[in-house]
């Protein structure tokens, strides 16, 4: 009993470390291309944040996974487990093409799978508050960056204003970008880690006949378990993928960065304290990312390039692909008997 029970925690475990690994570049490339904090120091505070933004923002969100979409006493390990596996080969997928995909997506698809074939969907939830979400926020990080970014910012430089070295060098101003940097990780952490410890923590509640008016407390020992993971994640694969956020630095600059990390980091924060929606920091960012750029190039030069048309197609082909492959395994669980009803 022990070593099945112990399979999905160490998937998630697994999860975490990726999800740690691709949260650094949002969270701290401007801090790190400013050269105001050393690569070295980034995972042990990138994973501090993270932690802190679990246990104290955290809880509506791993609701909202374990508990809001699919009804509480069907997950079981097998079918956590199935959640979890479908979850990495979606990401496995994005990752061979190159492509940042949202885990929140991938993660809310697979729960789908499960929660359809048993016929125990929570509709409302997922057709009223998940997906307008979904929609709306990207859309809305978007719209923010450009207007600021054509209506603030470019008119700015365009008057010749610009950061001199004495500003540039301020420790206030340097201070400004670590502590957004912070930020972002700290909003990662209210909603990114729910989407294994929500799941791991339901899961223990059912298996080990644990009340329900103890989980919440199951949910912090689950939070306690995978959230440190974000950390080593950072430490794993931060360096190659902060330098791969180089040329996001030179292309927007220090300011720039830190307007696109406060309005993603603001949303993904929003999603996760007012509804506990699992929502994609990645495409929020990549949003904020876009608006200004349009801003900047206009509208052809941003959105007929290749690179973009390659993310919104992957956007929607890796959360299918999460839910067809949870479906499909536990369809095959349950024929081999491996799912109590």
């Amino acid at each position: 009993m022990l070593i099945p029970f112990l399979i999905p925690f160490v998937i998630a475990m697994f999860l975490a470390i990726n999800m740690g690994g691709s949260g650094t570049a949002p969270s701290f490339s401007a801090a790190y291309g400013s050269n105001i904090i050393k690569q070295s120091a980034i995972p042990g505070l990138f994973g501090i944040m993270v932690f802190l933004g679990a246990i104290i923002g955290g809880k509506n969100t791993a609701y909202t996974v374990g508990k809001g979409l699919i009804q509480p006493e069907l997950m079981t390990f097998t079918i956590v487990s199935v959640i979890l596996i479908s979850v990495a080969l979606a990401l496995l997928i994005a990752n061979l093409f190159g492509i940042p995909q949202s885990t929140s997506q991938a993660t809310v698809m697979a729960v789908i799978g499960p929660a359809l074939y048993f016929n125990s969907l929570n509709t409302h939830k997922l057709l009223y508050e998940v997906l307008p979400t979904w929609f709306v926020m990207p859309i809305i990080s978007f719209v923010l960056a450009f207007l600021i970014g054509k209506y603030i910012y470019k008119p700015i430089r365009k008057k010749g204003y610009t950061i001199s070295k004495k500003l540039n060098d301020h420790f206030m101003f340097k201070g400004g970008i670590l502590l957004m940097s912070m930020y972002v990780a700290f909003s990662i952490g209210t909603n990114n880690v729910a989407n294994a410890s929500g799941p791991i923590a339901v899961m223990a509640v059912n298996e080990l006949n644990i009340s329900d008016a103890y989980f919440l407390q199951v949910l912090i020992l689950a939070t306690l378990i995978v959230a440190p993971n974000f950390g080593i994640g950072s430490s794993i694969f931060g360096k190659k993928i902060l330098r791969n956020t180089g040329k996001e630095i030179v292309l927007f600059g220090k300011v720039e960065a830190v307007i696109i990390a406060f309005i993603s980091a603001t949303l993904l924060l929003s999603a996760s304290l007012i509804k506990g929606i699992p929502t994609s920091l990645v495409q929020l960012n990549v949003s904020a990312i876009i608006g200004i750029g349009v801003a900047k190039l206009g509208w052809k030069n941003i959105f007929f390039k290749t690179e973009v048309n390659r993310f919104f197609i992957m956007w929607i082909i890796a959360p299918l692909i999460a839910f067809l492959v949870s479906l499909l395994l536990t369809w095959g669980a349950d024929s081999w008997g491996m799912i109590n009803r």
